[in-house]
Order: C-alpha cells, then sequence, then structure tokens
C-alpha cells in the first residue's frame, strides 16, 4: 500500500476533500480484494502446529496373541531402556489376544488373573510408571479377531464391544488406557456400516473422557473397507487404508510394504491431526536388509502415517533402533504441518518422486523411489514440488548432512528396488493467491486440475480446538480442526483437489473466524478431467473407490481426486497417482468393462486420445463409451465399437 497523504501539509479543506478521497478508495480496494485473488500473504508465518501422527509399538507383529503381562513387561522395559521415548516414540499398544470374551454378570470385561495379574489397570499403570502411554483393542462387532481367525489361542466367541461400546471404552479409560484399536473382523462379518459404526465409538470416547478426565486416541482399523477417508476425519485421529501388512508367522515382504503404501495416499483427507494409517512398520523384523529398513521409514515419513513398530524390542539391534530413532527422518514424519506426501512425477515407469510440503516457507520432503530391477537416475524438479526454479538446498537425512544448493532440482542414482530421502530447504515459494472471506470463497482459480495446499488464516481464541467441515466443489466433505491460536491469526493447512478455471468453491461450517485461505499450487500432481461430450459429466471412480476392478462411471464434474486423470507419455490414463484405466481381463469385445487397476504397462491400459474426440484402448481398437447413449450420473463405462456418437466423444479439460 501507498504511505498516507501528508495532511500536516495541506489547508482543512484540502485534507477533507483527501480523506474523502482516501476513504473511497479504500472502500473500493477492499471489495475489490473479496471479489479476486490478491497478493499471497505469509500464511505460514505462523504456522499452528496440529497434532502429530501416533508414535509407538504394538504387540501384534511379534506376537500375535500369544501375549500376557510378562510378554508386555519385557516389551515395554526394552521399550524404555532403547532410547525410543526420547525419540518421540510413547504409546505401548496391546493387541489382539489379551481378553477371551468373558464378563460379568454386569457385563464388564473380565480377563484371567493368572496372565494378568491385577487385572489390566496394572499393566497400565506398569506402562504409565515408565512415562509411557498405554494402548488396548477391542472389535466393533460382537465377535472379535480372536474368534474368526484364532492365532495362538483357542477361537474366542464374545470378544468384541459391540452392545457395549459405552461400557467397555468406559472400563478402557478407568483402567488408564490412551489409545484404543478398534478392528473389523466381527463387524465385516456381520455387514456393519463402517461410519455409523465408528462415529459411535467415536462418541462412546467422548462420554469416557467426560466421565474421567482421560482422553484416548481411537484408531479405526477396518482396513480400508468402505473407504474411510472419507468419512473418518473427525472420528479418530487414525484409519487403517489396506488389510495387514504382515500375517503372523511371514516374513516381511517388500510387496506388501509398497501395496499398503500405495493404497494409503488419501491426501484431501490427511489434515490437521486426522492420518491415514498404512499399518504397522515391520521394520528390524526377520528377513528385511537395513535398505529396506530405510525404505520402509522413508516411506512413511514422507506419508506423515503412524509410526507404530513391531519388532521384538528385547532383541532389537543397535542398527534396528537407529534407523527407527533416526532424528531426520522422524521429523519428516512428525511434521507439524501434518500434511501428506504425493506423487509428483514418474518420468519413466517405477522411477517415481513423492513430495511432501512441510512447516516453513520453501521447505519440502521428498523420497526418490525405483520399483525397477535396475538403478537408475531419478530427478526431484523444483517446480512439481511449487517451489521456483531458484536455487534451494539439498540434505540427506540419513547422512544427517548437506548434499549441496541445486537450482531447478536434484538427481540422485538410486538402487533398484531402492529410495532415497531429502530434504528441500530455502526454496522460493510458486505463486499463489489469497482470497479473503468469512465462510465460504468461490471463484477460487486454479491453473490446473490436480491438488493444491490451501493455507487457511483463523483465530480460535478458546482452549481447545474446534472441528469445522469443508466442502470443495462437490465433493464428500471432510472434518477440519482448528487448534486454538490465543488472541493472535495462525494457519493450517490442508490438500484440495480443485478444477482448472474459476468455477472453485470452498465452503466451511462451524469455523472459528477466518481472515482469508491462500491457494498455492503443487504442480507435479496435475492432470485433467475427461469431460464426456453428450452427458457434459466427468469419468469418475464412485465415491473415491480404489480397489482394483471397480468399473469407471461418469458424474457431476467436482475436480475431485477421483475426476483427475493423467495421460502419461506411455499412453496410460492414471488416476490416484498410480491406478491405471484398464480394459478388463484383457477384453476385446463390445460391453467389455473399463476399471481400474494397478498401472502394469500392457497394452489393455494403454489408450490413443485422438482428434476427433474418441478414445480408443490400444489392445481392443475399441472406444471408451458412455453405456447406452445414457447420460445420468454413475452411468457405467465400458469398450464399444467405434460409431461416432456424442457418448464416445470426451475431453480432457
Amino acid at each position: 500500500m501507498f504511505p498516507p497523504p501528508r495532511s500536516r501539509l495541506l489547508p482543512p479543506g484540502a485534507r477533507v476533500a483527501v480523506a474523502r478521497a482516501l476513504a473511497l478508495l479504500l472502500t473500493a480496494t477492499a471489495a475489490l480484494l473479496f471479489a479476486q485473488p490478491g497478493s499471497a500473504r505469509a500464511a505460514t508465518s505462523r504456522q499452528i502446529a496440529v497434532p502429530a501422527a501416533p508414535m509407538g509399538w504394538a504387540s501384534w507383529n511379534s506376537f500375535a496373541a500369544k501375549i500376557d503381562y510378562n510378554v508386555i513387561k519385557r516389551q515395554v522395559d526394552a521399550f524404555a531402556a532403547s532410547g525410543l521415548p526420547a525419540a518421540g516414540y510413547r504409546y505401548v499398544n496391546i493387541d489382539e489376544g489379551w481378553w477371551q470374551g468373558t464378563r460379568d454378570t454386569a457385563g464388564n470385561i473380565t480377563v484371567d488373573e493368572s496372565e494378568w495379574p491385577g487385572g489390566m489397570k496394572a499393566i497400565a499403570d506398569y506402562i504409565h510408571g515408565k512415562g509411557l502411554k498405554a494402548g488396548i483393542y477391542t472389535d466393533a462387532g460382537k465377535d472379535g479377531c480372536g474368534y474368526y481367525y484364532p492365532t495362538g489361542r483357542p477361537a474366542a466367541p464374545g470378544s468384541g464391544s459391540e452392545g457395549h461400546y459405552d461400557q467397555d471404552m468406559l472400563q478402557f479409560s478407568q483402567w488408564g488406557f490412551d489409545f484404543v484399536k478398534v478392528d473389523w473382523c466381527g463387524g465385516d462379518a456381520e455387514g456393519l456400516d463402517a461410519a455409523t459404526t465408528y462415529r459411535a465409538l467415536s462418541a462412546a470416547i467422548a462420554k469416557a473422557t467426560a466421565a474421567t478426565g482421560r482422553p484416548m486416541t481411537l484408531s479405526l482399523c477396518n482396513w480400508g473397507r468402505q473407504n474411510p477417508w472419507n468419512w473418518a476425519p473427525g472420528q479418530g485421529a487414525m484409519w487403517r487404508t489396506n488389510d495387514d501388512i504382515i500375517l503372523f508367522g511371514n516374513k516381511p515382504s517388500m510387496t506388501n510394504l509398497l501395496t499398503n503404501y500405495d493404497r494409503n495416499v488419501h491426501p484431501t483427507a490427511q489434515h490437521t491431526g486426522y492420518y491415514n494409517d498404512p499399518d504397522m512398520l515391520m521394520v528390524g523384523m526377520d528377513g528385511f536388509t537395513a535398505a529396506q529398513n530405510r525404505t520402509h521409514m522413508n516411506l512413511w515419513a514422507i506419508s506423515g502415517a503412524p509410526l507404530l513398530a513391531g519388532n521384538d524390542l528385547t532383541t532389537m539391534t543397535t542398527q534396528t533402533a537407529d534407523i527407527l530413532k533416526n532424528p531426520e527422518v522422524v521429523a519428516v514424519d512428525q511434521d507439524p504441518r501434518g500434511l501428506q506426501g504425493v506423487e509428483v512425477a514418474e518420468d519413466g515407469s517405477g522411477l517415481q518422486v513423492y513430495g511432501k510440503v512441510l512447516a516453513g516457507s520453501g521447505r519440502r520432503a521428498v523420497v526418490l523411489l525405483n520399483r525397477t530391477s535396475a538403478a537408475a537416475n531419478i530427478t526431484a524438479r523444483w517446480a512439481d514440488l511449487g517451489l521456483t526454479n531458484a536455487s534451494a538446498t539439498v540434505r540427506d537425512p540419513w547422512a544427517r548432512a548437506d548434499v549441496g544448493s541445486y537450482a531447478t532440482g536434484y538427481t540422485a542414482n538410486v538402487p533398484a528396488g531402492g529410495s532415497v530421502l531429502l530434504t528441500v530447504s530455502g526454496g522460493t515459494e510458486a505463486a499463489s493467491s489469497t482470497y479473503a472471506g468469512t465462510s465460504a470463497f468461490s471463484g477460487v482459480v486454479a491453473g490446473s486440475t490436480g491438488l493444491k495446499v490451501v493455507d487457511v488464516a483463523y483465530t480460535n481464541a478458546a482452549a481447545t480446538a474446534r472441528t469445522a467441515t469443508l466442502k470443495v466443489n462437490g465433493q464428500t466433505a471432510t472434518t477440519v480442526s482448528f487448534p486454538p491460536t490465543g488472541a493472535a491469526q495462525g494457519t493450517i493447512s490442508v490438500q484440495v483437489a480443485l478444477s482448472r478455471g474459476a468455477a472453485n468453491t470452498l465452503a466451511f461450517t462451524g469455523a472459528p473466524t477466518l481472515a482469508d485461505i491462500t491457494v498455492r499450487p503443487l504442480p507435479g500432481t496435475n492432470g485433467s478431467l475427461v469431460v464426456g461430450k453428450q452427458s457434459g459429466r466427468c469419468l469418475d471412480m464412485f465415491d473415491s473407490t480404489i480397489a482394483n476392478g471397480t468399473q469407471a462411471e461418469i458424474w457431476d464434474c467436482n475436480g475431485g481426486s477421483n475426476q483427475a486423470w493423467t495421460y502419461t507419455s506411455r499412453k496410460e490414463l492414471v488416476v490416484y497417482g498410480d491406478k491405471c484405466l484398464d480394459a478388463y481381463d484383457h477384453g476385446t469385445a463390445n460391453g467389455t468393462k473399463v476399471v481400474v487397476w494397478d498401472c502394469t504397462g500392457q497394452s489393455n491400459q494403454k489408450w490413443n486420445v485422438n482428434g476427433d474426440g474418441t478414445i480408443t484402448n490400444v489392445n481392443a481398437g475399441l472406444c471408451l463409451d458412455a453405456n447406452g447413449a445414457d447420460t445420468a450420473n454413475r452411468t457405467p463405462i465400458v469398450l464399444w465399437s467405434c460409431g461416432g456418437a456424442d457418448n464416445q466423444k470426451w475431453s480432457l479439460d
């Protein structure tokens, strides 16, 4: 802004005229700011730290159901002596096997005190005596996993909490537990609605906390069933996005590790203290090399995932302890901005770059991941990460040393099946736009369809966090937490999926006082909407489903991550960063379903985008077709002989 007029040099009448002119100018300027994006403010200058992803140890991976007081006590002692608490690991979580489904006449859980002397309160007290937090386990159904999948103990009917949610959560709190993992074996077998069920469990924990004063962290463990990324934020601190990473008795597997990592990437759901959970760590278990353990930590850290070790701590080597405790790797995972890293480049098949926006200005974490069988150079470009091409400092967190300063980007040779973790600092943020408002921000401009980082400036003078809902365009709403700021303004960050153009709207309901939002590009995530000419609707994966074999459909265009497709140099149409549009089972007949599947590089996943608006499958030679020329939401997509009709014509927008 220009300085005010030096009124002391003007006569009184002139001063009045100038003051009026200035008032009119400021009024017009304010109106313009509300209608159009302005210059970006330093929104991250006071980033409010959000609750970090939980860190600790859990019993399942090493012991399955073969646990008792002495097993857990030995692990607690080893945990305390290992230096893990100083590195940020806090929870000792007792998993399945502690309870065999017994209750007293009042319905209270009872345990075998020959295995748990003094009951469960005694082991919780022991854990607390070491300065740690205690976690416990149950199931959402009537019968838990120990009934359906007995491992080390006889099948245990009644080992779930259904019908006793309020009672069991209160009992856990009274025993002194700080963390509750709620599994889904009974819920799955009974066909329960996951969102409704976990909402009831979350409410039961809130009631227990109100009664005892002890907060409990809720871990939703329904294995990604019913798409928890759509509804779990706000219900608990973390939600499982996939199947178990290891079955008891099996050795750690890189295949399982990568599968769980891939299925865990839901960046619009992870924010403000709510976390996607790819499952417990396998670091230090038999079968993994040190390099594989580091890759495990790299991927979980770039995800901002919960870090729950699963190795036997009584036999942990110094090498494993050093990997788990590396302060710079842990800091990437626990970054106070709380966002999830996403894929920003894949120049060659299997040569991937993941980037995570960190707290502060010009800071990023990067993983270069080589999924191929040969060593290869992989380049992280600053522009893909939302930075300019100005010089930035690159650091190796494993070596705890700076690598140097580089303009435009950094290239490293990555071993076959391996990874490199980097942090980038001192970079210059790419141009962004700021919009003023109190709850709804319309006319938000995006240069391309894709993921953006949004810093929300607000004030919450209360002593506790306040939750609100955020709805972006026509996408599923998400719950956002606004931690206390004191009297001064601060910011929290979310990642949102926007459509190219100026028709985007971000609407908050129930938020504290908002000042503005700053929208920052993340160009490496840019894609396109695939819009049907006849329907005007977009190629869409219904309800953000990621399962292989899910049939593509059309839906009202909203710019969601389930509608953002990247057309690669390999002729793939990729959604979610790692799922390819696929002619099911290599079908070549009319009516073949068009689905999503893990990218394989095969010809049934390759497509020609043609000048006449058609998209043809390379293997089948047939056209992408809105089935039956229907235009309604949820019209399925199939292959059909090309006929020139508008239901076979598409534009990439």
